[in-house]
């Protein structure tokens, strides 16, 4: 991103930042002053229920210059459930020039959408020199609902002065998301990492609204604006117009089905703040319930009927790639614990899942494990009994036995049951959406083509470099793109309750499932 090599081999994000921002900052102060964006949204639209703008981030950028809005057309719609997905929900979008006045309607019809309600404004400014793209603006448009009515379905438009979605000949781009149940009831969900943008990520979204997701998780790595990922190498190949291209080939779900990303190693983009994360807090709007809004804007957690789902930012732990490395100075780690000590209280609420970037158990032969998570997380994983672990950095689908203390505690085979009360816990590596794919040591073993092998050698990152190691724990391996689908199925007290976890590979086959079960609170 502009950074010499021998000057950020030895920098961490935030020293990235500064370099930078001291570098272009004379360019962009003779372009133009920081200026603080953002508009107040209010209103309501069925009662009781308001509109919120988030947080407005600030940004240096050249005067915007309006035309007129009837030439502009939004696009890159992405939803993203609010604390509680039951009442809460963020619609947001891009427009690729300033406009004036943006807007969302709403309605519980098509045919009605007289709600109107302002949205709020993120302007985000690049200037020619960080990366390969010249100056680029990107205006990233949010409007947070609230005081929804659960398990309804809600038609959108999204517009602006000159654009207005409620006219007939626009109609074709009204949306739909529905709100989370009250009560429990069977759900789907689908998860995956390291998309990226081009034709495997594509086919990938193709085969999601199939699956009829309720929402989706991808587990870091989103669009890959910043190609090299390190965190502390020069990257002349960053372009934040992948974003554009990212969001747009995404639309196709994301504007239906709330779309929860945690971040990745190559999510970290210095240009816009210390941490790496300005891009992101300016394309997204996540729940706000994490430990450290400031440092950690990929933290949070919600419920969504008896599932507890819990994102984490792993590059705080990453002994691998540690720009961001104790970043949140432990305070990641005791809100986990807390987390889940919650959720595992909580009467509602069956299955923990967690979802982060970098693995705790994986054989690849590029990144394998990282002992930062399984040094800080995996023994509260392992205390608090999660049910299911997703991760991505590696691409390849891998599928473990079921662990406790680095060990096979029960041979977990396809179409097996596991059950963490008194097993342990499963781990999944769903990192083949759509970029280029790794390798295993091993031979692949999949649903169809099983190849068992109970010793596998590879590698784990520790604070000293990487560690080999020859692991048991390899149950599932398949090279090639696919992603994850979970059937949640609940029970009456008492009863068993289940999960139902399939890989889906990009030709729509099936290559792992296997049933994590537990009693019903």
């Amino acid at each position: 991103m502009g950074v010499p090599d021998k000057l950020a081999a030895r920098m961490s994000m935030a020293e990235q930042h500064e370099y930078l921002r001291a570098r272009f900052s004379r360019r962009t102060m003779i372009r133009g002053g920081a200026v603080t964006l953002g508009a107040v949204a209010g209103g309501a639209f069925v009662p009781g229920a308001t509109a919120q703008a988030a947080v407005p981030t600030r940004s240096s950028a050249p005067a915007a210059q309006h035309v007129d809005g009837a030439l502009v057309a939004p696009f890159g719609r992405h939803l993203a459930w609010g604390n509680d997905p039951r009442t809460e929900i963020t619609v947001s979008w891009q427009v690729p020039v300033a406009v004036k006045k943006p807007f969302i309607r709403i309605g519980a019809h098509p045919w009605d959408l007289s709600r109107r309600i302002d949205a709020e404004v993120r302007t985000l400014y690049t200037p020619a020199g960080v990366g390969a793209s010249g100056d680029h603006t990107q205006y990233y448009l949010h409007a947070k609902l609230t005081h929804l009515r659960p398990g309804k379905t809600y038609y959108y438009g999204v517009g602006h002065q000159g654009f207005d979605p409620a006219e007939p000949h626009l109609l074709g781009t009204v949306g739909t998301f529905t709100t989370a149940p009250a009560h429990k009831a069977p759900f789907t969900f689908t998860a995956f990492g390291d998309e990226g943008v081009g034709y495997h990520g594509l086919a990938n979204n193709s085969l999601l609204l199939g699956q009829n997701p309720a929402f989706h998780l991808h587990a870091g790595d989103i669009a890959y604006a910043d190609p090299s990922g390190a965190g502390k190498t020069a990257d002349t190949g960053f372009d934040s117009r992948t974003w554009d291209s990212f969001l747009a080939q995404t639309e196709s779900v994301a504007k239906q089905i709330p779309w929860m990303p945690a971040y990745g190693n190559h999510d970290m983009e210095a240009w816009y703040s210390p941490n790496g994360y300005g891009g992101e807090e300016a394309r997204w709007n996540l729940p706000d319930n994490g430990p450290d809004k400031k440092n950690l804007p990929g933290v949070y957690s919600f419920v969504y009927g008896n599932t507890a789902v819990i994102s984490l930012d792993a590059n705080d732990v990453s002994f691998e790639i540690p720009a961001n490395l104790g970043i949140s100075g432990g305070t990641q780690t005791k809100w986990l614990e807390g987390q889940l000590k919650k959720f595992r209280a909580a009467k509602d609420v069956d299955f923990v899942v967690v979802f982060f970037h970098h693995c705790a158990y994986c054989t690849s032969t590029a990144h394998a494990s990282e002992g930062g998570v399984r040094q800080e997380w995996v023994p509260l994983f392992e205390k608090y009994t999660v049910d299911l672990v997703i991760n991505g950095h590696n691409h390849q689908y891998e599928r473990t036995d079921v662990i406790k203390a680095g060990k096979v505690t029960k041979k977990l085979p396809i179409g097996g049951t596991a059950y963490p009360e008194t097993d342990g816990v499963v781990y999944v590596t769903a990192g083949a959406a759509g970029r280029s794919l790794y390798a295993f040591s091993a031979p692949d073993s999949y649903e169809g083509h099983e190849h068992d092998t109970d010793s596998v050698a590879s590698f784990v990152n520790t604070k000293d470099g990487k560690v080999n190691e020859t692991v048991a724990w390899s149950r599932v391996r398949y090279l090639n793109y696919s992603f994850l689908r979970v059937d949640v199925t609940p029970a009456p007290k008492g009863r068993q309750t289940t999960l139902t976890v399939s890989g889906i590979a990009e030709t729509g086959d099936r290559i792992d499932h296997f049933t994590v079960s537990r009693k019903a609170n």
